[in-house]
């Protein structure tokens, strides 16, 4: 039987022609050669060979090391390689010289396949901020005053974030003595408030936190907000992104300028940015606002904002959640705006996340400090059970979304194996 040519897809493939997501590799032979690639099914074409094998005007975009100059180039180039990209791999008359430039998937490694600029994260979930409260405010309100009036967000580290794959070493730093059990099965298992010295050592309460990373393309000039309609002219497409978080550094440290060494030591990025062009099928409307929103967050009369994204949480292969994207409260192009209404600008390589995605229901909640009640409720895996993550656990990000026609639109997985702390 003649071997099956890597462009012959099977029906259905979640990773064909109508989804095209970049990357960056490298191959054994040259390892220190990073390449563009765009997968197509099982297999990765070499975009920058495949470019100057036709001549193609965006050749030396697509031969660089990372995706950031054609992520800069904006978003007339970014159709105009993508249409380039769809007629190579389907087109017959190209098959001669495309088909050489396959590699199979899992022979290359993948790298980072941006350089990363800033990196911001939001809190864009009702229900994942509304669940944080009532743990932490059983007797407040759930949603603190201004969170149905604007993205809440804070500054992370660029320089931690790494490409799917990379271990993840235990993070050390101050926190509280664990509490004693809980003597009341509803209350929260937390740190030892009423033991305010701290200690110092790997944090024990490790968690991750299932997002959606939003990548900029092209910059913005200093003092020059980016409206909701500038959203597709700057914003080059999105990945999954794991935000791993040190729970008892973080609750110790939070207080009074937010998120620091309990979420910077890592955050995982997918090797695969999915255009946001692909994705256009997955439009859908947010959820419906309880409030009126300010003139420049105002997205009633936009179109659809939201994103229809299903995601699968797994621990060591078992999955335990299935956070609905759709549910967001405040859409990226919202953050987009609010991240620049100040005057600041955008930089080739900017990446902002969504924060942690949950839904209404106990399935759908995506952090272990959500699905265990912070601890009080520990979640059931084949090999035991979890309040947070211990050494040797692998977490794995997967997700689709529906495109044309009924196919569906694969994102690239994020994965981290977590591994001890340094001594």
């Amino acid at each position: 039987m003649p071997q099956r040519s890597p462009l012959d897809l099977p029906e259905g493939d979640p990773f064909g022609p109508h989804n095209l997501p970049y990357g960056v590799f490298t191959t054994p032979h040259a390892p220190h050669l990073r390449r563009i690639g765009v997968r197509y099914g099982s297999h990765v074409l070499d975009a920058g060979a495949a470019a100057a094998a036709t001549a193609s005007p965006h050749a030396e975009l697509l031969g660089a090391a990372s995706l950031n100059p054609l992520m800069a180039a904006g978003r007339p180039v970014w159709q105009a390689v993508r249409a380039e990209l769809l007629d190579w791999l389907t087109n017959p008359a190209h098959r001669p010289t495309i088909e050489p430039l396959m590699h199979p998937l899992t022979t290359l490694a993948l790298h980072l396949p941006i350089e990363v600029a800033d990196y911001a994260d939001f809190y864009a979930s009702e229900h994942h901020a509304a669940n944080v409260g009532r743990m932490f405010r059983p007797d407040g309100d759930a949603l603190t005053p201004n969170w149905k009036h604007m993205p809440i967000g804070y500054h992370g580290r660029a320089g931690t974030v790494l490409v799917s794959g990379t271990p993840i070493v235990r993070p050390q730093g101050q926190h509280l003595p664990s509490a004693p059990p809980a003597a009341s099965p509803a209350t929260p298992s937390t740190p030892h408030a009423s033991s305010p010295t701290p200690v110092f050592g790997p944090s024990l309460r490790l968690d991750f936190e299932a997002e959606v990373a939003f990548v900029v393309g092209a910059p913005s000039p200093l003092n020059t907000p980016v409206p909701l309609s500038g959203f597709q002219d700057h914003v080059f497409g999105l990945c999954l992104l794991n935000d791993w978080s040190a729970r008892d550094i973080q609750s110790w440290e939070y207080r009074p300028l937010g998120p620091f060494l309990g979420k910077s030591f890592a955050t995982s990025l997918a090797a695969w940015i999915t255009p946001l062009d692909a994705l256009a099928p997955a439009r859908t409307a947010p959820p419906a606002r309880d409030l009126p929103l300010l003139p420049y967050l105002d997205d009633s009369a936009a179109e659809p904002g939201g994103l229809d994204l299903r995601i699968e949480v797994a621990v060591n292969g078992h999955t335990i959640s299935r956070p609905p994207f759709s549910t967001m409260y405040w859409t990226a192009a919202q953050q987009l705006a609010h991240m620049t209404v100040n005057g600041a600008s955008l930089r080739t390589g900017d990446v902002f996340a969504s924060g942690t995605v949950s839904g209404p229901r106990p399935t759908e909640r995506g952090c272990l400090l959500e699905l265990t009640w912070a601890g009080r409720d520990p979640v059931r895996l084949p090999d035991g059970s979890r309040t947070f993550l211990e050494d040797g656990d692998e977490v794995t990000l997967t997700a689709w979304a529906p495109g044309p026609h009924g196919a569906r639109i694969g994102l690239g997985e994020v994965t981290g194996h977590v591994v001890p702390a340094t001594p």
